[in-house]
């Protein structure tokens, strides 16, 4: 890709890039300061990392233990 079309797609990607950033961090910290979660933290932390912005979904909709 040329420089010319990195810069006219800047504008779309940085904010998906964003929250896709700010919800993995969200998840994360929620994960470490969480004591129960449905299943092992180490899965989780995959899940959260490996599947980018469906992963930490998936960990708020069904990985978060209740307290």
């Amino acid at each position: 890709m040329k420089a010319q079309e990195w810069a006219r797609l800047l504008p779309l990607v940085a904010p998906l890039l964003l929250i896709q950033l700010g919800l993995m961090i969200a998840a994360l910290l929620d994960l470490a300061r969480r004591g129960r979660t449905r299943g092992p933290k180490w899965a989780w932390v995959l899940v959260i990392v490996l599947l980018e912005l469906l992963g930490p979904v998936v960990y708020f909709l069904f990985g978060r233990g209740e307290e």
